[in-house]
């Protein structure tokens, strides 16, 4: 008989022990847990880029791999005006950081309001503090300045083709200017790559030449600066925020 109650109560000993356990464990999952550090991620700054060309230039910043600020490259074929106009329009979908304008002079010699729409879409898009990346003639000049050092006079956006692929295509790329006008994954990393000649980035070459080229003009009538470009402004920009303030893309240091 005492042989079955020290057992019955070994057993009773055994449940109060499991049931305490349990308590226990649902008690610590239930409890909030204010000493633990919680997993949040922070929202990463955004960026409009309203693209005129619905392809190149697309295609060009959407193969920037960033990791401390999102971009969104959207091209739609709007030119000058209503490039700014159609930008404002998606700036009222999202809220974002900044906004970028990038679309080309694309002179029309027939036309004679062209240099004014240019101009105008310019000056209208800095008077809504929105940024501004052009280029006179088109965007494909901000690409040829990678391998070349087009010191500008006219180029005309008709030559761009023939001139980036007579330089990138002994390197192995080539640009479909006259169909899909895409930057492909084996061209952009030309763009990125280093130049055997300097031992530099092109992406640096690049900038320092169109800068260079840039700080030539007062820029009061940008429709007469050709051949010039302000991408640059923009590449450094994006590729800046995956920098640390101390090891910045800054021209001082690139450009000597």
């Amino acid at each position: 008989m005492k042989m079955k109650n020290k057992n019955e109560r070994q057993k009773a000993n055994k449940f109060r022990h499991l049931d305490e356990v349990g308590r226990n464990k649902r008690q610590r999952r239930e409890e909030p847990k204010l000493n633990r550090k919680r997993a949040s991620k922070e929202a990463l700054p955004l960026i409009l880029i309203a693209c005129e060309g619905k392809n190149t230039e697309p295609s060009y910043f959407n193969k920037f791999e960033l990791k401390s600020v999102e971009i969104e490259p959207i091209g739609d074929g709007f030119s000058h005006l209503s490039l700014i106009n159609w930008a404002q329009r998606l700036a009222k979908l999202k809220k974002y950081d900044e906004v970028w304008c990038v679309f080309d002079a694309d002179p029309k010699p027939d036309d004679p309001n062209w240099a004014h729409n240019f101009n105008n879409a310019i000056w209208t898009a800095q008077k809504i503090k929105y940024h501004v990346g052009y280029s006179h003639q088109a965007f494909e000049y901000w690409l040829i300045l990678h391998f070349e050092d087009h010191q500008g006079g006219s180029m005309n956006r008709t030559d761009y083709n023939t001139k980036l692929n007579q330089l990138i295509n002994p390197l192995g790329a080539s640009f479909d200017g006259n169909g899909s006008k895409v930057v492909t994954p084996e061209l952009f990393e030309l763009l990125n790559g280093v130049d055997k000649a300097t031992g530099k980035a092109r992406v640096e070459l690049a900038i320092c030449r169109a800068k260079k080229i840039f700080d030539k003009h007062d820029h009061k009538n940008p429709a007469k600066e050709e051949s010039s470009t302000n991408i640059f402004e923009l590449v450094l920009r994006i590729l800046n925020f995956d920098k640390d303030d101390n090891d910045k893309f800054l021209i001082e240091k690139i450009c000597g």
